[in-house]
């Protein structure tokens, strides 16, 4: 397998032929360098790859991973973070705000952003931070960075902007540049530093900090209602309650400007796992119970939940390997994240491959105004291609990956390893 960044490689010219689009219709699939071309005039000598029994996504787009990289390059680097997204089927990525230091000024927004065009493996887009530092105080440099780099989504992901009068200021603030807040959503009086597990008869009888749903749901609440008074646009991240989802769903029907997104951990494990106190389970917010993996798969399916996030967070070695209230919270997810959203909601019929498509491309890319990302796999169409496998499984190992960090969740499982190539703008990023 080959991953190659972006700025090293340039456009293919590449026919597939017999593949499945996300429509179900069958065809064949021309990449002409940059864009989509007519696959009934292919020059000859054009690369050609028999399509039978592969699907055509478009260029899958991952509205929340951390890269770590300024200040944390020992857990992983843009070049290795976007290596793993290629491998993924991922053509574009945003890197949340908790960099260090942290990303709440323009300067280091464009150091991302420059870091990313010379070593990516995909797009990768900065996610701006709310606050200075992360501190829910005080609003970081939002306008600034909206113009230096084009971001528009902004995030203290890591930690709740609790003070409802900071968030309500951003909310206006934003609104003017039609940007958006992107929540963690943890009040921390009801789930503080020491929570860590999903509160309930398990974190009881493992003596663990209880996260209990309801600090999730009422900073939903809260923000829902704040970006009603505002009329700004409001993003749910890693939703995992079901409680939340009720407040989202009814939010939408009244009209608020609410988008969410669900990350494949919580579609796929429950809270039983905590309980060898293994740290590579410690996610924040935590696993929860089968009830709430059941709500999330059906708010997934119907459209409540608009899209898949990975919240890809890699540790190196010494920040996991502690006893489990001691270790950092988060798991890596860009290489499997596919595979689970196939194994959880495509295999059991819950979504089509149209929906993968809208939750994985379209409407991560509409979040993030990438107007080059999340279009159809169509003639004179941006060309992002993930091309995959659907028959193909695999053992995960979680030496065997293009990220810097081991703390894979899924690390035994048989699962779907679905990604034979990926496609971004053009350029082969990564082939299997």
């Amino acid at each position: 397998m080959t991953v190659t960044p972006l700025s090293t490689s340039s456009p293919t010219r590449l026919l597939v032929t017999g593949v499945t689009l996300p429509d179900g219709s069958t065809g064949d699939v021309y990449v002409d360098g940059p864009v989509f071309g007519d696959p009934t005039t292919v020059p000859a000598g054009v690369e050609r790859l028999d399509g039978a029994g592969l699907v055509a996504l478009p260029g899958l787009v991952d509205p929340h991973v951390h890269l770590r990289e300024p200040g944390r390059e020992d857990a992983e680097t843009i070049r290795t973070g976007t290596a793993a997204a290629a491998r993924g089927g991922f053509t574009a990525v945003q890197a949340m705000a908790n960099t260090t230091p942290v990303t709440d000024t323009a300067d280091i927004a464009r150091e991302v952003a420059a870091i990313a065009a010379d070593q990516g493996a995909c797009i990768v887009v900065p996610c701006g931070a709310i606050t200075k530092g992360l501190a829910g105080e005080q609003l970081a440099e939002l306008g600034l960075i909206h113009r230096a780099t084009g971001t528009r989504c902004f995030s203290d992901d890591g930690q709740c902007v609790a003070d409802a009068q900071v968030m309500r200021r951003a909310f206006e603030y934003v609104r003017a540049f039609d940007g958006v807040l992107a929540q963690h959503a943890q009040d921390p009086r009801l789930a503080g530093p020491d929570a860590c597990c999903h509160e309930g008869e398990l974190s009881g009888k493992l003596g663990l900090g209880g996260w209990p749903a309801a600090a999730e749901s009422t900073i939903v609440a809260r923000d829902v209602e704040l970006a009603a008074l505002t009329g700004a646009r409001y993003h749910v991240c890693h939703v995992s309650a079901r409680e939340s989802l009720d407040i989202i769903r009814a939010a939408k029907a009244r009209g608020v400007r609410v988008t969410a997104e669900a990350t494949p951990h919580h579609l796929l494990l429950t809270t039983d796992l905590v309980a060898g106190y293994d740290p590579t389970f410690k996610v924040n917010p935590p696993l929860r119970t089968a009830e709430h993996i059941e709500a999330l798969r059906t708010a997934v399916a119907d459209g409540t939940v608009d899209m898949i996030g990975t919240d890809h967070a890699p540790h190196a070695a010494q920040d996991k390997d502690h006893a489990f209230v001691d270790a950092r919270p988060g798991m890596v997810g860009l290489e499997q994240s596919l595979a689970v959203v196939i194994e959880t909601l495509v295999r059991p019929g819950l979504l089509d491959w149209a929906g993968v498509a809208d939750r994985m491309s379209y409407a991560p890319a509409a979040l993030l105004a990438l107007a080059d990302q999340g279009r159809p796999v169509a003639p004179g169409e941006p060309a992002n291609l993930c091309l995959v496998d659907p028959a193909a499984r695999h053992r995960v190992d979680p030496a065997d990956t293009m990220s810097l960090s081991r703390n894979n969740p899924y690390a035994g499982r048989d699962l779907p390893d679905p990604v034979r190539l990926t496609v971004c703008l053009g350029h082969v990023t990564y082939r299997r």
